[in-house]
């Protein structure tokens, strides 16, 4: 039997890309039930009718939240519990991008809604979820990036917001942990998702340029990272907790190798200016 199996698990950013390929692996997987939020109400209806089409019997409750708001949060939270009755596990995934120039041109209105989303609001989204957390058993996956590794030239606010998830991720491993709840990061690197072909398509990202400045010289799909991420929820990483997973470390070796990097190029092949 699938350790999923009658467990209930919360996903943020599950309109779109990874948060949606999450909840459809957890579907996949035999979770009982998922208490799905973001803030595109449409895109989590599609997410749901993904997810019923795969088994009829998997219960999806749908919210519209902004984690960087803790009232929204709390409320979202209290109520997967009333609902389903538990909380077994979350993935953090919603989060945003965009460069803004160099650090001179940051503007303190992006920094701030960059750090608040992204870093912020997954702590609000822990500070919701652990109380409900089974002891032991219970598990989080945040979403950080292989920008949470390096700096990245003209996009100080995403690349610190995602260096501090992995901090946040780390301090809450060493907290709960000999409670027997699990906390972990995974650190994606390009990956082919709704928003980057937007992006592409206002010419803002090169899917060209980044797959070559990858190890295999693709993007990554949204459902290879899914996998990944449900893995270190499900019982067969027990013993994996305060981990930093990548899946593709060398990204940036490589981009600095082979890829010539104007002064505004962006980590996803797109241009920002002061």
């Amino acid at each position: 039997m699938s350790s999923f199996s009658g467990r209930v698990y919360s996903v943020t950013g599950a309109a779109s890309g990874i948060g949606q390929a999450v909840a459809v692996r957890l579907t996949e997987l035999g979770a009982a039930g998922l208490a799905l939020s973001d803030l595109n109400l449409a895109g989590l209806e599609t997410t749901r009718d993904l997810c019923t089409k795969i088994r009829s019997d998997v219960k999806v409750a749908l919210t519209k939240v902004d984690v960087s708001n803790p009232e929204q949060v709390e409320e979202w939270i209290q109520a997967t519990v009333k609902e389903f009755g538990r909380l077994d596990g979350a993935a953090n995934v919603a989060g945003m991008a965009g460069g803004d120039g160099d650090t001179t041109c940051a503007t303190i209105v992006n920094w701030d809604r960059m750090i608040n989303v992204n870093l912020t609001g997954v702590m609000f989204c822990m500070r919701s979820q652990i109380p409900h957390l089974p002891r032991p058993g219970g598990a989080i996956v945040n979403v950080s990036s292989t920008s949470g590794l390096r700096g990245l030239p003209n996009n100080a606010a995403y690349a610190s917001s995602k260096f501090g998830v992995i901090g946040l991720s780390e301090s809450a491993a060493g907290e709960f942990g000999r409670e027997g709840i699990r906390v972990n990061a995974i650190l994606p690197g390009p990956i082919d998702t709704p928003i980057f072909r937007d992006g592409e398509a206002k010419g803002l990202f090169s899917s060209e340029r980044t797959s070559a400045a990858t190890c295999m010289g693709r993007m990554g799909q949204a459902h290879e990272v899914a996998k990944v991420l449900c893995f270190m929820l499900s019982d067969d990483a027990s013993y994996v907790t305060g981990g930093m997973f990548t899946d593709d470390k060398l990204y940036y070796n490589v981009r600095d190798a082979n890829v010539e990097t104007p002064a505004h190029w962006t980590v996803d092949g797109g241009y920002s200016a002061c």
